[in-house]
C-alpha cells in the first residue's frame, strides 16, 4: 500500500485574476505564498518520505514553501503538469471548461484523457518503486481529478462535478490511496 497526500499549489497571480495558467508557469500571489506557509504549519506534524510536484512554477514554489526547513526530497516531475489548454493557457477562466474536453482536445493542447494517461503512468511507477511509503504530491487541479478517475473509480463526470473547488471546500490535503 502506499498513501498519497495530494496538495494544490497556492493562488497564482492569473487565479486572483481569474485567468487559467495550464501550462504557463505562473506565480504565486502573496496570498498563495502566505498559504504555502500556513499549509507548512498545519502539516509540520505529519511524515512524508518524498514529495513530488509539477515542474511548472507555482506548484515547485508552493512544494517549497508547505516543506520548508524539512529534511523531504522534492522532486518535479512533469507527469503531474496541469492539463495543456493549448490557446487557452492564459486565458479567462471562463473560457476553459472541463466537461467540453474529456476525450476532445484544448485548441492545440490535450485533453482529460491525456492527463488521466500521465497519471496512470505515474500511479505505475509509485507501485513499482515506493511500496509502503508515505508521499505528498503538490500539483493541480487536472491531476488531481485523474487521481479520483484513476484511484478512486470516478468518471471524469463525476469527478468534475465534485470537485471540492465547485464549494471552495479546501483542506489541508486529500489522501489517496494505492493498493
Amino acid at each position: 500500500m502506499i498513501e498519497i497526500i495530494y496538495f494544490v499549489h497556492g493562488t497564482t497571480t492569473d487565479n486572483s485574476l481569474k485567468l487559467s495558467t495550464g501550462w504557463l508557469d505562473g506565480e504565486l500571489s502573496d496570498k498563495g505564498i502566505m498559504q504555502g506557509v500556513e499549509l507548512a504549519q498545519k502539516i509540520k506534524n505529519q511524515h512524508f518520505d518524498i514529495v513530488f510536484c509539477s515542474d511548472l512554477i507555482r506548484a515547485v514554489e508552493s512544494a517549497k514553501l508547505n516543506f520548508y526547513n524539512r529534511d523531504i526530497e522534492i522532486i518535479r516531475d512533469t507527469r503531474l503538469r496541469e492539463c495543456n489548454y493549448g490557446d487557452l493557457n492564459g486565458k479567462s477562466s471562463s473560457l476553459v471548461d472541463y466537461s467540453q474536453h474529456i476525450y476532445d482536445n484544448f485548441p492545440e493542447g490535450e485533453s482529460l484523457k491525456d492527463v488521466e494517461s500521465r497519471i496512470k503512468d505515474f500511479v505505475k511507477f509509485l507501485k513499482e518503486n515506493f511500496e509502503g511509503k508515505k508521499i505528498a504530491i503538490v500539483a493541480h487541479r487536472a491531476p488531481q481529478l485523474a487521481l479520483e478517475v484513476v484511484l478512486n473509480g470516478k468518471t471524469w463526470e463525476k469527478a468534475i462535478d465534485e470537485d471540492w473547488r465547485k464549494t471552495k471546500s479546501w483542506k489541508p490535503g486529500w489522501t489517496y490511496i494505492i493498493k
